[in-house]
């Protein structure tokens, strides 16, 4: 009996669009719950405790409540005000570079996430930015040796979101150029 060819059904762009999207919601999800649960612990220090004011949780990490006008680090916290409206710009074209990059690569699942921890964290500092003017800061850790303190700048939830979907990115581009390698060998 002859075979007849079969010939794949087209697809229209609306259709693949709406898969995409679909496959892009658990992401977009992760993000949200990340800028709720940034928003939420900056809005109980903010609540809770005096700006400028702190309180020790153990021999190296201290709740503070500090307002921060620059970025990382305090970088350009002196400036004049335009750094505000900067660095929103730079959080809000990264977070519409972050939603491309999730739709065209949904299906890597460690690259998504880190992905959707960046875009979570960058949007609850864009938030901050555009509400107050400012970013809330509040986790304080520290090494004491002898009489002496070193303090790592303080940081929030966004800014760990941030960090640890660096970290994985660079996971993910680590895996896969060992995959690319031994595709090769």
């Amino acid at each position: 009996m002859p075979t007849t060819p079969t010939r794949p059904i087209p697809q229209h762009a609306s259709g693949r669009s709406a898969v995409a999207r679909a496959r892009t919601w658990p992401w977009l999800i992760v993000a949200a719950c990340v800028l709720v649960l940034d928003q939420f612990s900056k809005w109980l220090v903010q609540r809770d405790l005096p700006l400028d004011a702190g309180h020790a949780i153990t021999g190296f990490f201290n709740i503070v409540h500090i307002e921060n006008p620059g970025a990382a680090f305090s970088f350009l916290a002196a400036a004049a005000g335009w750094q505000r409206w900067l660095f929103t710009a730079l959080g809000l074209g990264a977070s519409a570079l972050i939603v491309w990059l999730l739709l065209r690569h949904r299906n890597r699942t460690l690259f998504s996430l880190a992905l959707a921890l960046i875009l979570g964290g960058a949007l609850g500092n864009v938030a901050d930015r555009l509400v107050w003017g400012h970013v809330t800061d509040f986790l304080d850790f520290y090494v004491t040796v002898g009489s002496r303190q070193w303090h790592w700048p303080a940081f929030n939830v966004a800014d760990s979101a941030i960090t640890v979907g660096a970290g994985l990115l660079l996971l993910d581009e680590w895996r896969e150029s060992r995959k690319r390698d031994s595709d090769r060998s």
